[in-house]
């Protein structure tokens, strides 16, 4: 690769671009109108506008990126984290652009980006899954056999959620014709896709998730978890390994099982495979994130893999440098995410600084 596009902007591109730095690589960043002056304008080797303020004209303008892409000669586009990066159309654009996308296959994205798809598969590969629908449910009667089945309480889930987005959960057999219409309605405007799947409430899980590395020969290594059961409204605020909350034995345990996961999809680049363990040690595959995470700093500090580099030299076509016998961790770290809330708006997200602490 020689030179790379950072299809994002803020503090991801910024990581990007110094890997890149280090590795020799030159960068192009991609800006907004709102964005000219933004700090990964002026470290990237050159920058270029793609639009107006609005992020829809903008960061996530197909059209306009791929062709920053072709006037700045960029071979490879970086994705970073959120906007574009779990896309499966702008990564088979990038494709059939002969631009590298640098992470998973559009065909792995779509495939793993179906939460219902992705655990029927797991459940074919013998990794353990939350009990729950089969695929998705097919209307509200079928909600109504499904959760008599498993009990309640229950969650209904967007089939193509993220972000705590067209999630709702269930006690009574009362309360589910109305939420089974919330998500559905919510799962189709943040989504696009109004299909939704059924899973057993697991009550005080902890979240705990698995680093992996795959390269496009096969191998898949795993960079142990991360612990993200501190959350608020769906969001992780603190991100801590290793984990105080599984030994070794399930350590062991929940690495293969992510390792498998990835082989089975056929996962190439970095990804993450989210778990839910429940109170008697039992794990269950949650979803899987397809692409680099705002919190794998972390696991860089214990294990000393740098994982952006190691994403770029497996969309080159290098093969892991690494075996698992190899990873060796050491330490203990920490993420913490500040988020500025406006309590006197019922604590509504505000970016301003007119936020009391």
């Amino acid at each position: 690769m020689n030179k790379i596009l950072i299809a994002n902007r803020g503090e991801i591109a910024v990581r990007i671009i110094r890997a890149c730095k280090e590795m020799n690589i030159k960068t192009v960043a991609i800006y907004s109108e709102a964005d000219k002056d933004a700090l990964h304008t002026r470290l990237a080797d050159e920058a270029i506008c793609i639009g107006p303020a609005a992020p829809g004209k903008s960061y996530l303008n197909f059209k306009n990126i791929i062709e920053a892409a072709n006037i700045t000669g960029s071979d490879s586009i970086h994705p970073g984290f959120g906007f574009l990066s779990e896309n499966s159309q702008f990564a088979k654009i990038c494709e059939e652009s002969n631009i590298k996308f640098i992470g998973p296959s559009y065909k792995v994205i779509e495939l793993m980006g179906n939460k219902s798809n992705s655990k029927e598969l797991m459940k074919s590969a013998g990794v353990p899954v939350i009990p729950g629908s089969d695929g998705c449910v097919k209307g509200i009667l079928d909600a109504r056999k499904i959760a008599e089945e498993i009990g309640y309480p229950i969650m209904l889930k967007a089939s193509s959620g993220g972000g705590g987005k067209g999630i709702r959960i269930v006690y009574t057999p009362e309360e589910l014709e109305t939420n089974y219409n919330i998500v559905k309605q919510e799962a189709k405007v943040s989504f696009n896709d109004d299909e939704i799947y059924i899973e057993k409430f697991i009550k005080n899980p902890r979240h705990v998730e698995i680093q992996i590395l795959a390269d496009e020969f096969g191998n898949v290594i795993h960079l142990g978890e991360r612990d993200c059961s501190i959350q608020r409204k769906n969001q992780k605020i603190i991100e801590e390994t290793p984990s105080t909350a599984i030994d070794d034995n399930l350590r062991e345990k929940m690495g293969k099982a992510a390792i498998k996961a990835a082989k089975v999809s056929g996962y190439t680049s970095c990804g993450t495979i989210e778990f839910l363990v429940d109170s008697d040690k039992n794990f269950y595959f949650m979803e899987m994130n397809t692409r680099i995470q705002v919190e794998h700093p972390i696991t860089e500090f214990r294990t000393g893999i740098d994982i952006v580099k190691a994403q770029i030299k497996i969309a080159a076509g290098e093969p892991l440098r690494y075996k698992q016998k190899n990873i060796e961790f050491r330490g203990h770290s920490i993420e913490c995410r500040i988020n500025a809330e406006n309590p006197d708006k019922n604590f509504m997200p505000c970016p301003r600084n007119n936020t009391r602490t």
